[in-house]
């Protein structure tokens, strides 16, 4: 369900509007992370997270809850720009992993690729709602991952999401 006014911008303005709109976004930059990159067919976006005071926790490392926080939100947009209006895209559960303490900037790398999406429109053609679930890692620039998140997207045809949640027949 993206704004009218973003489909008709041209893919690089979209890709710049994405980006520039996650980081006004007040939720967003209470996370203390950066979009950096976006992808012009919004498919790959890259967020970083830098050790700050904003970001640093009482031991000196990146915080977990910043850690969590910059990973919601970027799967279910980049699938609503590539589904369309015809479909509800949610986050249904995270769960995050630490491996080791992040004393510098971190990277995270959201991707949708084409055969994923393909698996999740041919998926929706056979019933009308299901989860997916997104591994995101967050790196170092040396590529050592530092935090492993999960998140589970809820996906479903608008009206049948419509239907199951308030047409009277619950």
């Amino acid at each position: 369900m993206k704004p009218a006014w973003l489909a008709k911008l041209s893919p690089a303005w979209r890709a710049r509007m994405v980006r520039l709109g996650f980081n006004l976004h007040p939720a967003f930059r209470g996370t203390g992370g950066r979009v950096v990159h976006v992808s012009r067919d919004l498919r790959h976006i890259r967020i970083a997270l830098p050790l700050s005071w904003k970001t640093r926790n009482i031991v000196g490392s990146l915080y977990g809850g910043s850690l969590f926080a910059i990973t919601d939100g970027a799967h279910p947009m980049m699938l609503m720009a590539a589904l369309g209006d015809g479909y509800i895209v949610w986050d249904k559960a995270a769960s995050i992993r630490y491996k080791k303490p992040g004393y510098t900037t971190l990277y995270g790398d959201f991707v949708v690729p084409k055969e994923v999406l393909a698996d999740i429109r041919q998926r929706l053609a056979e019933a009308p709602e299901l989860e997916w679930t997104f591994l995101v890692e967050l790196k170092d620039e040396h590529d050592v991952v530092h935090t492993v998140v999960e998140r589970t997207v809820y996906i479903a045809e608008k009206n049948y999401y419509r239907q199951k949640s308030g047409g009277g027949d619950s």
